[in-house]
């Protein structure tokens, strides 16, 4: 079952890959960081992703799904062995969809060097804890993390949390929410810009659409660090409706079935 939905995958990707233009290419590639976003359970998004990647040959590639000791384990031999990878990294472990879905990203990288951003529990524990400049360290200040964001961004970004929880979290917890959510962010940007000093780049990141957003996401965190670095940002979105939050580009793909993930939240 698994071998036909990701065939079917392929060939749905390769319909609307055609979105990706010409025109639209040489200006993602002009960038020196460039941002995929995706909604994570959707093959297409990842397919449409390692189809950029493969054109692009980027130098590094920074992952929303790895730590850095993960990212250090990836090598070259492995990136040949969907199994072995899968088995090195501790996918299933942590919770993001099948393996299946992300490896041809890892597939199309080739070389490229792999970075991992990913915000450990303990990390976003203590950013609820001892606050959100603590918890990211030294540059802090660099990312605008010392700054409260503005009562109408606040008030929205709390929004979103809720509703993306189902309305379920009691409301004193949505500024932490948001902080863990800046943190990530800010931690993305630190990783990519990392990639570029290292490597040249350019740098593609994987990530999901609300990190790729240009609003308040890690476009706007790069921004804050280094406004020079030219950044592209890329959103996915499903059966015709865009991500929130802008985007150089919008691409497109078929939603697939999923279970209402407030199915949990919900009594009889």
């Amino acid at each position: 079952m698994k071998a036909l939905f990701l065939a079917f995958a392929f060939l749905a990707s390769a319909a609307f890959a055609a979105e990706l233009g010409s025109d639209d290419f040489a200006q993602l590639s002009a960038a020196k960081i460039v941002i995929l976003g995706e909604t994570h359970d959707n093959p297409v998004h990842h397919l449409l992703q390692a189809d950029i990647v493969s054109r692009l040959r980027p130098k590094a590639v920074v992952y929303e799904m790895l730590t850095p000791e993960q990212a250090g384990s990836v090598t070259s031999g492995l990136v040949g062995n969907q199994v072995a990878l899968e088995g090195a990294l501790g996918w299933n472990a942590a919770g993001w969809p099948d393996f299946a879905m992300y490896y041809p990203i890892f597939k199309a990288s080739g070389d490229a060097t792999v970075f991992g951003a990913a915000v450990p529990r303990q990390v976003a524990r203590s950013a609820m804890k001892d606050g959100l400049a603590t918890a990211f360290g030294a540059q802090a200040g660099q990312f605008g993390l010392n700054t409260p964001l503005g009562p109408d961004e606040q008030s929205a970004r709390e929004a979103l949390q809720m509703a993306a929880h189902c309305d379920a979290l009691p409301e004193d917890l949505l500024p932490a929410m948001v902080d863990i959510q800046r943190l990530r962010d800010a931690r993305l940007a630190q990783s990519a810009l990392q990639a570029l000093q290292e490597t040249g780049g350019p740098v593609v990141v994987i990530t999901g659409n609300g990190h790729a957003r240009k609003d308040w996401g890690v476009p706007a965190a790069l921004a804050h660090v280094q406004p020079e670095t030219a950044v592209f940002a890329v959103g996915q979105g499903e059966d015709g409706q865009a991500p929130e939050g802008g985007f150089d580009l919008v691409l497109d793909a078929p939603s697939v079935r999923r279970a209402d993930p407030c199915d949990g939240f919900r009594t009889n």
